[in-house]
């Protein structure tokens, strides 16, 4: 299937095999691969695998210069964007999509920060998902479960544009090194790895400020109040205390997505043209399988940004008590370090713990993941599509 006429550098792959064998008789005349068949532009011939009665050269209408410069400069990659623009596309759809998915799924991550809580209290204790929007709404007010979006949004946008721009770039160019014209699942890994040692740099600040507004019964006024508190108690490192731990459970969320993504790519876009529906499906399944599979690396990252009280308490009550002290300094200690956090959530809940909000990460990231891969390939879409417009104009018109 085409859509407007836009196809994928993949299904463009030329073979050394058919070019040595055409070569002679197609010399200078163009040539391009539809459908399963060479046709000679130039020469009037198209070739294909003989069938049985049929001719093995069948004549083709010739076309006037100007309709097969017209047909060949439709048919644009909108995956290989054009020259100069690769970049800035890919960092502007990335940043729109990121915005998006973060910013519509955000009542869902509430409740999934909430869930993952090691002791919660009385008032936050819920059956599942939607009987925790329920509860936070009775309660709280409607507008409690996006409380912190502000925050979220402005890192998401760089964060998402550095994100996919890394992504494509080292894509394409790790699997032209690896095996030119074909898709490598290697590449497609190393790459997602690549781009979320970026992504979480800049996303892991807003992240702890997030979830620390989530929290039930939050201390926090608004965004300034609780950048100002992190500051003030427990200094800069609180913003970046997590981000081993993030790095560690996103490597392999990201690698473990992207080459699903890229995988259902191929069994349901074949010849990786824009399709929504193909690009929803893929992003969601590979989000869902990625999300359970990382989801006790996510419970330990939640600990070391909320720094849950209970916990933070028997990491004081055990240092006092290993320093031979009667009492521990308040705000004297933290959890830090994934080893730590691994630790804690083990002796507060035990395997299960590991586990808790699986559902609600689930849920959030299917979705979410969906409307990411979405938004980013219509707008890559549409971007390449214009800019591929404005320059077909601007040949005509140098033409005249």
């Amino acid at each position: 299937m085409e859509a407007d006429g836009f196809m994928s550098r993949r299904t463009s792959v030329e073979a050394a095999g058919v070019d040595s064998r055409v070569g002679g008789a197609a010399a200078g005349a163009e040539i391009r691969w539809l459908g399963g068949r060479l046709l000679g532009t130039t020469g009037g011939f198209h070739i294909s695998p003989r069938m049985t009665g049929e001719q093995d050269f069948a004549p083709v209408s010739h076309r006037s210069t100007s309709d097969i410069s017209t047909s060949l400069e439709t048919e644009i990659d909108y995956e290989g964007l054009p020259q100069g623009m690769a970049t800035s596309t890919h960092m502007l759809a990335g940043a729109v999509a990121g915005i998006m998915e973060h910013c519509l799924m955000y009542p869902i991550d509430c409740v999934k920060t909430r869930m993952q809580s090691l002791h919660p209290e009385p008032g936050a204790r819920y059956r599942n998902v939607m009987d925790a929007l329920r509860q936070i709404v009775q309660t709280e007010g409607v507008w409690r479960p996006i409380r912190g979006v502000n925050v979220l949004a402005v890192g998401a946008g760089p964060a998402h544009a550095l994100y996919f721009a890394c992504y494509e770039k080292i894509k394409f160019s790790l699997s032209d090194a690896i095996h030119p014209g074909t898709n490598s699942h290697f590449a497609n890994g190393v790459a997602g790895c690549v781009a979320t040692l970026l992504h979480d740099a800049i996303m892991n600040p807003a992240e702890v400020v997030k979830q620390r507004m989530q929290m039930f019964n939050s201390p926090y006024r608004g965004v300034l109040d609780c950048v100002g508190s992190l500051l003030r108690h427990e200094g800069p490192a609180a913003f970046y205390r997590s981000y081993t731990t993030q790095l560690t459970m996103n490597v392999p969320f990201q690698a473990l997505h992207f080459m699903t993504y890229e995988y259902l790519q191929e069994l349901l876009n074949p010849h990786r043209q824009y399709n929504p529906s193909s690009h929803v499906v893929s992003g969601a399944l590979a989000g869902a399988l990625a999300a359970a599979a990382t989801s006790p690396l996510d419970v330990c990252k939640t600990l070391l940004n909320t720094q849950e009280a209970q916990a933070v308490h028997m990491i004081q009550a055990e240092a006092a008590t290993a320093a031979g002290a009667v009492a521990s300094a308040p705000g004297s200690r933290h959890i830090s370090g994934l080893g730590e956090a691994f630790r804690m959530v083990y002796r507060m809940g035990g395997i299960p713990a590991f586990f808790k909000g699986v559902q609600a990460r689930v849920i959030y990231q299917m979705p979410s993941t969906a409307i990411s891969w979405s938004v980013y390939e219509f707008f890559k879409y549409i971007i390449t599509k214009r800019q591929h417009e404005r320059r077909l104009h601007g040949d005509r018109d140098g033409d005249k």
